[in-house]
């Protein structure tokens, strides 16, 4: 179908709703432009981002830290799904659905702590650290144990961090761990700890949340503290100037000037997406703090500061910013259809000390009103996506990344059965 069909049908559906296949609002949606309405409010649609896009992509976890004795565990919670990540008593970092094999209930109400046995609160069936069901008391003769341990969730832990993936065949992670081996080694992200985290609840689609994560076509407008540090606020060609101060100092700090970009929408079939790059901050920012001064020791190998930060990304949900002291990570999953969240993690050195060497307060300042900032522009963005009145319009020079997003969110739903049939 044309564009032009295309508009005279959406001129026709103006006062009814949209009947097209989901096939044929693929095909009219413009290259350039942001999405139809239907692909933030279609319940059917969502439903097919559950299997194709959000159960079969990795999802941050947490830092190997959180996992450091026999026991200790988190729970991961995405749209529908619920996984135990647990340390096993013989030392492996495993994951299991959070589901019990009885008849269903969550065993794990808290989200993190260190158990030994895991047990069900509803009819107290009791699993060990390796998933297996140890006690099921008043079973019938011939029931077997051995049979109905919990279901087992893909886990990787790449250079510290903490992935979970709820398939059983999820995208290979080796490209990224062998590709950005060289610039985590830098900061020693094996040897960094959780120092904060929180959860950011947002009344909107999911991908709402993500597209305004992508770019910084916002940020002058709505985020003063970060657009007087951060050179994202400028287009691409005066950021690169700017660029200079930071890479000059650059090797005598400890750093090389890395450029990754291998995309979700560029990345082979089952490979996951994953990029690194580093941009220079405004001149007198060490790091994001609200005086552009030290916050905490500086990460890994560092030797000073050079001036910049690093965006580092794992696939659609997550994403961490790598000043030199400290690190910070977004990761962002749908609930339900309307509803979303965005789990924010500040990371230091491993043995730096709160309270000595870093103020847990003024390390989550920026990112906390931030991402305040952000969840009041999303939920703004998700009323005017449902009003009649709303028509997708084009991307500006600024939003690129949020356009490649969009092209791989379109990519995935043509893979979709339901859709390709």
């Amino acid at each position: 179908m044309s564009f032009y069909g295309c508009a005279v049908q959406r001129a026709g559906n103006e006062n009814m709703r949209d009947k097209r296949s989901i096939r044929e609002l693929i095909s009219c949606q413009h290259a350039g432009w942001s999405l139809e309405q239907r692909f933030y409010t279609d319940p059917e649609i969502y439903a097919i981002e559950l299997d194709r896009i959000v159960t079969r992509n990795w999802v941050f976890a947490g830092h190997q830290s959180q996992l450091a004795d026999a026991g200790d565990y988190l729970v991961v919670d995405v749209a529908n799904e619920s996984a135990i990540v647990v340390r096993t008593t013989g030392g492996e970092i495993k994951a299991f659905a959070n589901v019990c094999r009885h008849r269903g209930s969550i065993i794990c109400i808290e989200k993190r702590g260190n158990k030994r046995k895991f047990q069900c609160p509803y009819h107290g069936w009791m699993y060990d650290t390796d998933g297996n069901l140890t006690a099921a008391r008043n079973m019938p003769d011939g029931f077997d144990k051995s049979n109905h341990g919990l279901h087992k969730v893909s886990v990787e832990v790449v250079h510290g961090l903490v992935f979970v993936c709820f398939c059983d065949d999820p995208p290979a992670m080796e490209p990224a761990r062998r590709d950005l081996a060289e610039p985590l080694a830098v900061f020693d992200f094996e040897n960094m700890k959780v120092a904060a985290q929180k959860t950011y609840p947002i009344a909107a689609n999911w991908k709402l949340a993500v597209e305004n994560y992508q770019e910084c076509y916002h940020c002058s407008n709505a985020h003063p503290d970060f657009a007087k540090m951060h050179t994202q606020t400028l287009d691409y060609a005066k950021r690169e100037k700017l660029q200079l101060h930071m890479i000059d100092k650059m090797p005598a700090c400890g750093l090389k000037l890395i450029e990754i970009d291998m995309a979700d929408v560029d990345a082979k079939p089952g490979v996951t997406g994953y990029s690194y790059s580093r941009t220079a901050m405004f001149e007198g920012y060490k790091t994001g703090s609200r005086d552009g001064e030290p916050l905490a020791p500086l990460l890994g190998n560092l030797t000073d500061f050079d001036y910049g930060q690093s965006d580092l990304g794992f696939g659609p949900f997550n994403y961490f910013l790598i000043y030199s002291d400290h690190v910070v990570g977004y990761v962002f999953t749908p609930v339900d259809a309307v509803n979303c969240q965005c789990e924010v993690y500040w990371l230091v050195r491993g043995d730096a000390v709160e309270g000595k060497d870093y103020d847990r307060d003024e390390l989550m300042w920026l990112w906390d009103v931030t991402t305040c900032a952000d969840e009041e522009i999303i939920v703004n963005n998700w009323k005017g996506v449902n009003s009649k009145y709303y028509k997708p319009g084009p991307f500006s020079g600024m939003e690129v990344p949020e356009r490649r997003f969009v092209d791989w969110i379109l990519q995935e739903l043509r893979r979709a059965p339901l859709v390709t049939a």
